[in-house]
């Protein structure tokens, strides 16, 4: 990736350690996949609500070539290890991850599809 993802902190501040942590999520994942062409993090700090506790929310978005996206943007369930920030970052490069591998699954099985005779 040419330029440096682009991280937004809502109700913190920002912090290097999640920075760097992000920056190396995505490196691993431009190894994995390929190119990433953009990435949008927000790091979301818990409200202040009683009902929706204090959990953080990471939501990342990639772009990557032919116009492909990736995005973990909903919430996973209610989970006490999400109170912890690096927790919550690295579950959310975990689920960005998994859908990049299920993506590459379903254009290999389309590729051995149109091989066959």
């Amino acid at each position: 990736m040419q330029t440096p993802p682009q991280i937004e902190f809502q109700n913190m501040n920002p912090a290097q350690e999640i920075k760097d942590a992000i920056a190396k999520h995505v490196a691993e994942l431009e190894q994995r996949a390929g190119r990433v062409t953009a990435c949008r993090v927000v790091v979301k700090a818990p409200s202040h609500h009683h009902r929706e506790g204090g959990l953080y929310e990471v939501h990342v978005h990639l772009s990557l070539p032919d116009g492909r996206e990736v995005n973990v943007e909903r919430s996973p369930p209610a989970d006490e290890r999400r109170a912890d920030l690096t927790f919550a970052v690295n579950y959310a490069f975990k689920r960005a991850r998994r859908q990049l591998q299920d993506r590459a699954r379903r254009m290999q099985r389309q590729m051995k599809q149109k091989e066959a005779p």
